[in-house]
């Protein structure tokens, strides 16, 4: 790890703790310790076993956009009672539910929406960099670049999507100028079934082992020193004149010269404490891995059906779906179900009958992504506090935005200067 010791600048003596021991908290406690601050990582169960373990490990340009974009919200009325929808929303007894989705719905004009995007973007910048920097120090990152196919069953389709890619990319990076259609289009990639009538591949984008990436980081930060409190749950802080003076946790306190949280759906708690609440909501995503006859080379996004492909771990994971039911964890075994039945149609009838999956695939999972209405996460100093830091709200971005989120806040926190490239992230827009 590159750095050397040195002062926390305006921050005192102590540790920096880092509370969330996923993708997004452990990039910042790398970044920090890299820049020679005494770190320290917080997390209530073990590394990378929240939102960053079960992804797609997707580390790509063309796909990091707000969820909230133009026509999302009608397509979300249209899934009301229909459980194997891509995006299925199950409407709860809460205003502040109610709320978030009407926020949520206020964001997904097209301006908001290109904003957005330019934020992400503009933060996306320089991520495979940072990704070449963290493997060039040692992190066990299993970043590949094989390329993203983009799989249709409608060439009109393809071609629709390829023109929106290609206006929102506005040259920051390549896209193709046609798709391929007809027979060929399968031959993209050959785990593709005949049915797929049209495809484009985006060259370049990437995909990690989510939990692997999670566990190198953690022993890079081993190596350096850093202490990690595993099974430590964080329960508020001791706090004097707007200044953290310690964090709580279940195994005691642990003094600090500031705190990051970055505890993906438990950080509205944490932040509460602080007088800042923060709207998150809890966009479920579901998760299997299975040994297909034929595996995926690509990464592959199945337009229609919104679900998507990964090799990972010599295995395939096949995830999708959009579940605004609450925040919680219950999986629905008919989601799982819906997302195998989607695949199908890209990657050929690899079960003949839902009630086959039980006996062929692995690691059925669920996941609380965190999102925020605007679909953006936040990335700032909390208000109120001089030393109190948040970096949540990543939705389906975390593992792509981890060590631009980290290496930026790492500079915030340094140096007490915003990074430019966070402005759009304060925590002062969701007033607004």
């Amino acid at each position: 790890m590159t750095g050397a010791p040195g002062k926390a600048g305006p921050l005192g003596e102590g540790p920096v703790v880092v509370v969330g021991g996923g993708v997004v908290g452990l990039c910042t406690a790398y970044y920090l310790t890299a820049a020679g601050l005494p770190v320290e990582v917080v997390e209530r169960r073990g590394l990378g076993s929240g939102a960053s373990r079960g992804n797609a490990g997707w580390v790509c340009l063309s796909h990091s956009t707000p969820v909230p974009a133009p026509g999302v919200v009608r397509y979300a009325l249209r899934s009301l009672g229909q459980p194997d929808s891509p995006l299925y929303l199950r409407p709860l007894p809460d205003p502040a539910f109610v709320r978030w989705l009407w926020r949520f719905w206020r964001s997904s004009t097209p301006a908001a929406f290109r904003r957005g995007y330019a934020a992400i973007a503009e933060l996306n910048r320089d991520t495979f960099d940072l990704f070449d920097g963290l493997r060039e120090d040692g992190v066990a990152t299993t970043l590949t670049r094989p390329g993203m196919v983009h799989a249709f069953l409608s060439p009109a389709e393809a071609r629709h999507h390829l023109a929106i890619q290609r206006q929102m990319a506005d040259g920051r990076y390549p896209m193709p100028d046609d798709v391929t259609t007809g027979p060929e289009a399968h031959l993209l990639d050959d785990a593709l079934s005949p049915g797929v009538r049209a495809a484009y591949l985006v060259d370049g984008e990437g995909v990690v082992d989510p939990e692997a990436f999670a566990r190198g980081l953690g022993e890079a930060l081993a190596d350096a020193g850093v202490k990690v409190h595993e099974n430590a749950e964080a329960t508020g802080f001791r706090s004097t004149a707007g200044r953290i003076a310690a964090l709580r946790t279940t195994q005691g306190e642990i003094p600090c010269a500031a705190v990051v949280v970055a505890a993906g759906m438990r950080s509205p708690h944490l932040l509460r404490s602080l007088g800042q609440p923060l709207p998150l909501q809890a966009g479920k995503g579901y998760s299997f891995s299975v040994e297909l006859d034929q595996a995926p080379r690509h990464t592959l996004y199945f337009g229609e059906r919104r679900a998507v492909a990964s090799p990972i771990g010599g295995t395939t994971r096949i995830g999708g779906t959009m579940e605004l039911s609450g925040n919680n964890n219950r999986l629905d075994w008919r989601r799982i179900v819906a997302v195998a039945l989607a695949s199908r149609h890209y990657l050929g009838r690899w079960f003949d009958d839902p009630d086959d999956l039980v006996g062929l695939i692995r690691d059925p999972w669920v996941g609380g992504r965190p999102f925020l209405p605007d679909g953006l996460p936040v990335i700032d100093r909390v208000p109120g506090h001089h030393n109190a830091f948040a970096a949540t709200g990543h939705g389906m971005l975390g593992v792509t935005l981890g060590p631009a989120t980290g290496h930026q806040l790492a500079e915030y926190i340094r140096t007490g200067r915003r990074p430019e490239a966070l402005a759009p992230f304060r925590f002062d827009r969701l007033s607004r």
